[in-house]
């Protein structure tokens, strides 16, 4: 088991920031995130009777989604709460508490691993894609889903806000390796490099959403680095960067009290 002195910076940075974040999580961003679920199973060919890991689950979307599919599933998430949150979810599912890349599980166990938005939360992506094809059996299929990088369209609202309004970036919040690899081509390579016959979907999609909601159960409700560089802000700047979010959203208004707001990801997908 790694503890933190193993860790990478980045990976130390990301066990404080989701640390008891789980039901602000399951409020808020995982609407979002779970929009791809499905694309993310059939792009593993996830099946009744496969042997199936969800890597990251949270609060266990994907591992309801492979459960309705007649999955044997297991998961594990890095995030204490998050964990004992999918297993309340998804009471058929087994899940663990599990930091990549050290999972715990025998070579060749599962026929598919999928990890929804996992793989950009980790500091040393390339040993934890060696780690998910160590559990696989051979002809195992991997898919995984990250964010296009630089951040755009609803994933970029409050950071875009906060540069409209002119609050830095503080220099102790780590950047992390998907600021590189968020593209095809670079997610194509990294996954190829581990994985034979890769290959990378891009994901768009409209995310409707009532403003006021998301601003209260994502940026208020500090989860991701957004919310907590927010956080630190005085509350007369969270008032500016609030009128800045409202100024962004307009031309997105879809009539009805909510807005549709363009999302962007990529979709890897590898056989082992």
């Amino acid at each position: 088991m790694r503890t933190l002195r193993d860790m990478t910076t980045f990976d130390a940075y990301e066990r404080e920031l989701w640390a008891g974040r789980a039901e602000a999580y399951e409020r808020g961003f995982a609407r979002l995130s779970g929009c791809t679920v499905e694309r993310l199973l059939d792009a593993a060919g996830v099946r009744a009777g496969d042997r199936l890991l969800d890597v990251g689950t949270g609060p266990g979307p994907v591992s309801a989604a492979a459960v309705r599919r007649g999955a044997q599933v297991s998961a594990v998430d890095a995030e204490p709460e998050m964990a004992e949150t999918a297993a309340r979810n998804v009471p058929e599912a087994e899940v663990r508490v599990a930091v990549l890349p050290d999972l715990p599980y025998g070579d060749a166990s599962f026929d598919a691993v999928v990890g929804n938005f996992v793989i950009n939360h980790v500091g040393e992506p390339e040993t934890a894609l060696a780690e998910l094809r160590r559990v696989l059996r051979t002809g195992g299929v991997l898919a995984l889903t990250c964010w296009t990088m630089p951040g755009s369209g609803v994933l970029a609202l409050v950071r875009d806000a906060m540069d409209e309004v002119g609050v830095p970036w503080p220099d102790d919040i780590p950047v992390g390796p998907f600021m590189e690899y968020g593209r095809p081509d670079a997610f194509g390579a990294l996954v190829g490099g581990v994985f034979r016959d890769a290959s990378v979907e891009e994901l768009d999609w409209e995310f409707e959403f009532e403003p006021e909601d998301w601003w209260r159960t994502g940026a208020l409700a500090r989860v991701g680095s957004n919310g907590v560089v927010l956080a630190r802000q005085d509350p007369a700047t969270i008032a500016r960067v609030k009128d800045a979010y409202d100024r962004i959203l307009r031309p997105y208004a879809a009539g009805n009290g909510t807005v549709r707001v363009p999302a962007h990801a990529l979709l890897a997908r590898g056989v082992r």
